[in-house]
């Protein structure tokens, strides 16, 4: 189960499970963002090559408008997946929201 909406000032807050699922789910929501968007993870416990791919989508939109995606609250597990990646190198991630 996935839930993804707007959290206090404007933060995008995820829930739940990201991964081929409800991948369609994200990407829709996502979609509709623009600028630099903080995407809060504290509650995201899982997260697949589908949910990194949605993401990566929607980082590469946000940067060729001069916008970025900013991943704050990332657990240390849901952080491996993205070290193990190679997407720590893309994406700006702090433990802390």
């Amino acid at each position: 189960m996935l839930k993804i909406g707007f959290g206090p000032a404007g933060v995008v807050a995820i829930e739940g499970r990201l991964d081929a699922v409800q991948a369609a789910t994200a990407q829709s929501f996502l979609d509709g963002v623009d600028g630099t968007v903080v995407l809060d993870c504290s509650a995201l416990d899982y997260l697949s090559s589908a949910g990194l791919g949605v993401l990566l989508k929607t980082h590469k939109r946000l940067v060729s408008r001069a916008g970025q995606l900013r991943l704050v609250g990332v657990s240390p597990r849901v952080h491996d997946i993205f070290r193990y990646a190679g997407f720590d190198q893309i994406f700006e991630i702090t433990a802390a929201p």
